[in-house]
């Protein structure tokens, strides 16, 4: 028979939840590039440059500071201990229930309002090809996909993230590319000058209100780099992989929008 020490083991053991690490480097960083990149760039990009006009590259630039410290500061937790619940988890070993309390809740009610926003960005892309149909047919349709994807095993998820993700990084590289093709082969059009960056009012257009006003959009836009910390529980090589996300990522991110940014702003005028 089992003493009481060995009953209590196994009884705690039991009640532990169960994570598989299936997820791969390659995983974890598309994970966070594609949460991180979508509609902050795609849609929320234009509020921002009408805020700050030109200087909204180094408000980029400034929240790309911010997001590297704060994941150098969450990938050293996670990889000290890797486990379930992440940032919610510290706060609530650290600052007591109410934090962890209140950590977790207000992530959860964050991606709710996100994910409705996204499901809205997601119906209005698809309006452009489909006109005729309503925008909440499709974020229905979008909303049962993704939580199909999200109730299979762990790996399955991680790849189907994987190369969603990918698309949206290859769609990027191929704008900024073709973007720059057209800006310096003649073909973008009369406006088309990388004077733009400061013909129209200068660099600070709107003046540093303007772009401390901007911030508040632009830090939105790097929403979903704190899935890496989310994903260290499931992750198969947390010491390693954990700490190549975060240095890496964020680099990118950076190119990404701010490669973005300039060529959108060198193509057309800002104030128009």
């Amino acid at each position: 028979m089992k003493n009481a020490s060995t009953v209590s083991e196994d009884t705690a053991s039991n009640q532990e939840p169960t994570l598989h690490r299936g997820l791969h480097n390659r995983h974890i960083q598309l994970i966070a590039l594609g949460g991180a990149i979508g509609t902050g760039l795609f849609l929320g990009i234009g509020p921002a440059i009408q805020m700050a006009g030109p200087a909204v590259l180094l408000g980029y630039g400034v929240a790309g500071i911010i997001a590297f410290l704060i994941m150098r500061q969450l990938g050293e937790m996670v990889v000290e201990e890797p486990v379930s619940g992440s940032f919610a988890h510290f706060a609530y070993k650290y600052w007591g229930p109410f934090a962890g309390f209140l950590s977790g809740w207000n992530y959860w009610v964050m991606f709710v309002l996100v994910g409705m926003a996204e499901l809205t960005a997601a119906g209005i892309y698809m309006q452009y090809w489909f006109p005729d149909v309503p925008t909440w047919i499709w974020a229905a349709a979008f909303f049962i996909i993704i939580n199909a994807v999200n109730l299979v095993n762990v790996r399955l998820y991680g790849e189907t993230e994987f190369w969603f993700a990918l698309i949206k990084v290859l769609a990027i590289i191929g704008m900024i590319g073709f973007g720059l093709w057209l800006l310096f082969s003649g073909h973008g059009g009369e406006k088309a000058s990388i004077d733009n960056l400061w013909r129209y009012g200068g660099f600070f257009a709107t003046g540093w209100n303007g772009l401390i006003l901007s911030l508040a959009v632009i830090m939105f836009s790097f929403g979903g780099l704190e899935l890496i910390g989310i994903t260290a529980a499931e992750a198969r090589d947390p010491e390693k992989s954990i700490p190549k996300a975060v240095n890496q990522v964020v680099y990118r991110i950076l190119l990404f929008y701010i490669g973005s940014l300039v060529v959108l702003l060198a193509l057309y005028p800002w104030v128009e």
